[in-house]
């Protein structure tokens, strides 16, 4: 078994003769830059490391820079989205204050062209009912309110003050199914009662059979119950339903649109007296 390996420590020992005579040759032939051989090889060798080495470096570094870029962009869109909704809710800040300001200008010019003593309350309640429809105003008896004060807005009519308090006054809205205002038909002038129904609609009674009336006519306050003055907007006729010689039935439309109330104007003067009134909730 000795035999085996002498034989392959002999070969071993040949091919390592063999590799430094090739070695000890290439030291001393020259190529043509004059440069031996064995150097130029091991120049050439680590010049190919070398080349490897610096462009697994750079691929490194182009990846490392963009994961850096695509870091400093993913902040700067987080940034603008911030950014974003800040302005979003700065918009809807400034178009209410730009509502606001357009509702005050309309009361103003609506107290303006009336020439009644009038001041300016704001909405903080309403009726969470159909049966009492009602809202609370910021002004009371401290402030001069006083009960059946009608209440207007720049559509209209809106109702009269029934419950003042010191600071506060609860107001009954047109719809209210106890409240009631004298009206006129402005094109006719043929008189009635614009009674409430609870709900968004009024119901126009005691006008006469031979009445001119016909849909779209605009329903004004008449001024003689006492409470509301003349000429204010009451709403227009919507739906006419005749029996025989006589009016079964007359819709009419709200002028106002009491679920978008923030500002109204209280008349601060006092029905005339013996005026007629209508009913409390």
């Amino acid at each position: 078994m000795a035999l085996p390996d002498i034989r392959q420590r002999s070969g071993y020992l040949l091919l390592v003769v063999v590799v430094g005579q090739i070695i000890l040759i290439s030291a001393q032939v020259n190529a043509r830059s004059g440069e031996s051989l064995l150097r130029a090889a091991v120049f050439g060798a680590f010049a190919e490391v070398q080349r490897a080495t610096g462009a697994a470096v750079e691929g490194t570094r182009g990846v490392w820079n963009s994961y850096v870029a695509l870091r400093g962009v993913r902040e700067e869109n987080v940034g603008l989205a911030a950014r974003v909704r800040d302005l979003a809710v700065a918009l809807q800040r400034e178009r209410a204050l730009a509502a606001e300001s357009r509702q005050l200008r309309q009361l103003l010019d609506l107290r303006d062209r009336s020439g009644l003593p009038t001041r300016a309350a704001d909405v903080v309640g309403s009726s969470p009912t159909a049966d009492f429809r009602t809202l609370t105003i910021n002004l009371g008896t401290g402030d001069g309110v006083g009960a059946d004060m009608a209440v207007v807005a720049p559509a209209g009519a809106v109702g009269r003050v029934v419950t003042p308090s010191r600071h506060a006054a609860k107001v009954q809205l047109l719809v209210d199914r106890n409240a009631a205002v004298a009206v006129m038909i402005a094109r006719s002038r043929v008189q009635g009662i614009a009674m409430g129904s609870g709900e968004n609609l009024l119901r126009l009674e005691y006008v006469p059979g031979s009445a001119d009336l016909v849909d779209g006519d605009e329903v004004v306050t008449s001024g003689i119950d006492g409470i509301y003055p003349p000429g204010f907007a009451v709403g227009r006729v919507e739906g006419i339903e005749r029996l025989g010689g006589s009016f079964r039935s007359i819709r009419v439309r709200p002028a106002v649109d009491f679920s978008t109330l923030e500002q109204v104007l209280v008349i601060m003067a006092r029905p005339a007296p013996g005026a007629a009134g209508e009913k409390n909730p």
